[in-house]
């Protein structure tokens, strides 16, 4: 997490220094199209992003202290080295489509407001995850 602490704090400074022009180019600006004075929406904004790039920076800082080294900050790291348990997955599976098809059907009814298409989307939706989640059955019970 070292790097992504220093990342944070790039942004932030990043961050720090255009909220600054920004503020000085909107102080300075008199084209007659707006008034006079520094611009405070977008500002603002910068601030806070840099406040939040902070905040992220020293928590990811504060977290790599207490935490063990990861695979990432090893020199000699192999990919391998910081690859997780990936899960099962079905790649034969029919269900996403279908699940992926009545969300489409569910858009479809909200843009043109179709109170039978959504009502449609939602139970192939239900249907499908219920489908999905059950592919492979329940596990005998043992008695």
């Amino acid at each position: 997490m070292r790097q992504t602490a220093k990342l944070m704090y790039g942004l932030t400074l990043f961050l720090g220094v255009l909220a600054a022009v920004y503020f000085y180019a909107t102080s300075q600006l008199n084209d007659g199209s707006n008034l006079q004075g520094a611009e405070w929406a977008g500002g603002t904004g910068l601030v806070l992003a840099s406040l939040l790039t902070l905040f992220l920076g020293v928590y990811f800082h504060l977290s790599n202290a207490k935490s063990d080294i990861e695979p990432k900050d090893w020199e000699e790291a192999e990919i391998e080295d910081g690859a997780g348990v990936l899960g099962f997955f079905s790649a034969s599976s029919g269900w996403p489509f279908l699940m992926a098809v009545s969300i489409v059907l569910m858009g479809y009814g909200i843009a043109f407001w179709l109170l039978w298409l959504i009502v449609m989307g939602v139970v192939m939706l239900i249907w499908s995850t219920v489908m999905l989640n059950l592919q492979y059955g329940l596990p005998p019970e043992k008695e």
